[in-house]
């Protein structure tokens, strides 16, 4: 398994994040989702919902004991425009989740923009980039250490 971003969003992450900065729409958000997965990369890069990812029949959100999707709301996403390398890179602060309960393995992370999080539905969330997450919970407390999870070169 790999880090990608999502067809459906490649070209159009960084405006997502200087939008959700920005507070327009009123209610966007960025959205931070654990996953469970033995499907290919292949197959998940083309999945334009997070619905659609959770009607995969080999991928499921986690549903451990002390996990919960983690948002980003306005002014919570650095954009950094680096000029010299000719690249915007994307990033949000460290997450941890408290006490996770053993169970079901972690396998993966995903960002998803939403675009009015009041809406309640993973059909109008889109994804935006897929992680390799490897975490097997045991109790403990479990930390994403996050550097640019999105790159625009």
């Amino acid at each position: 398994m790999g880090n990608f971003i999502f067809n459906r969003s490649k070209g159009r992450f960084v405006e997502f994040a200087e939008r959700i900065n920005a507070n327009d729409p009123t209610n966007s958000i960025l959205s931070l989702a654990i996953w469970n997965t033995a499907t290919a990369d292949s197959t998940l890069i083309d999945l334009d919902t997070i619905a659609a990812i959770e009607a995969d029949g080999g991928t499921a959100e986690v549903a451990n004991s002390g996990y919960a999707r983690k948002t980003f709301a306005d002014s919570t996403i650095t954009i950094t425009y680096d000029d010299t390398n000719d690249r915007v890179d994307l990033d949000v602060a460290d997450q941890t989740w408290t006490a996770v309960a053993a169970g079901t393995a972690w396998t993966d992370a995903s960002f998803g923009y939403d675009s009015d999080s009041t809406a309640g539905t993973d059909a109008n969330v889109l994804p935006v980039s897929w992680h390799d997450f490897a975490v097997t919970p045991d109790g403990s407390d479990i930390t994403a250490t996050i550097a640019v999870f999105a790159r625009a070169a």
